[in-house]
Parts: C-alpha cells; sequence; structure tokens
C-alpha cells in the first residue's frame, strides 16, 4: 500500500489503464483552473480542458501528460483521471499537432471563426430590463431638523 503520505494516482484512457501509482502531488488542469491533489483532499469531481497533468514524486515533476480533456474525480485517498486522449508530453510532435491544426481551421472554414450576430429579439429582451445605472435611494442619517424621537435614525434620502 501508499505511503500514507500518498495519494493513488490513476490515469485512465477508453483503451486501457495508462497509469496507476502513488505519488505525492498531482496538477490537473480542470475547466476552472488547475488544481493540485494531495492526500486527504475534499472528495470533488470536475471536468478537465486540453492541459498537462504533472505528478509529483520526491518534491520533483516525475511525470508530465497532455490529456485532451476527460474527467478527474478526487477522493482523500485517490485521484482517477479519465482523460479521452493521454499522451506524455515528450512524444507530442509539435510538426504534427501544427499540421493537424491547420487542417482542422481549413476544415472549419473562415465562418467557424466569425462572430454569430445576436439571436432574434435579444436587443428587445435587453431593452425590457431595467437600467443597471437607475438610481436608487441612498440611507443616510437623519438630519436635526427631524421630528423629535426620529433623530439619529437612518432614512431614505431622495436626491
Amino acid at each position: 500500500m501508499a505511503d500514507t503520505k500518498q495519494i493513488v494516482f490513476e490515469l485512465v484512457s477508453p483503451e486501457r489503464l495508462l497509469l496507476s501509482k502513488p505519488v505525492d502531488m498531482v496538477v490537473v488542469p480542470g475547466t476552472e483552473g488547475l488544481f493540485g491533489v494531495l492526500v486527504g483532499h475534499t472528495p470533488l469531481i470536475s471536468t478537465l480542458k486540453p492541459g498537462v497533468i504533472e505528478v509529483y514524486e520526491d518534491n520533483r515533476i516525475t511525470d508530465r501528460i497532455f490529456v485532451a480533456g476527460g474527467f478527474a474525480e478526487v477522493a482523500p485517498e485517490r485521484c482517477v483521471v479519465l482523460a479521452e486522449l493521454a499522451t506524455p508530453v515528450g512524444e507530442l510532435d509539435r510538426a504534427a499537432i501544427a499540421e493537424r491544426i491547420a487542417a482542422l481551421e481549413a476544415e472549419a472554414g473562415p465562418a467557424a471563426n466569425a462572430p454569430r450576430p445576436a439571436p432574434e429579439g435579444a436587443r428587445l429582451r435587453r431593452a425590457d430590463r431595467p437600467a443597471r445605472h437607475a438610481r436608487r435611494p441612498r440611507l443616510t442619517p437623519r438630519s436635526a431638523d427631524q421630528p423629535a424621537g426620529r433623530r439619529g435614525g437612518i432614512g431614505i434620502a431622495s436626491s
């Protein structure tokens, strides 16, 4: 079993279990941002964005793995990542990646990056909302010229 100060990290792809070992820490690219997982972490489930998982052992990064998305399940003693695609960073080929990006952009065409017009009626819906900058009454201390018994309280001043 793992040392009590280590967490069990498992990386699973659709084909097979890629990695399963006790580690000191794992940094995972969640859709809300990177998050580090240590032993005793609060349980959570997160979706992953494309990015690099960093595996720490003996206070240094021992593995860097690119994931194209997926899910992470964290428990106090384990972190399981279900990745759509996982490749060690050292095995990535920059030229092949650039070629694939260019092919996908050409396939998508120029309309894929063009801004989309607002849906019909969107302007009308915005006009129906109250203005955010509308003047609201503000709270101010009451003045000395107000009737007795009401002095010193908080009142509404109109301006």
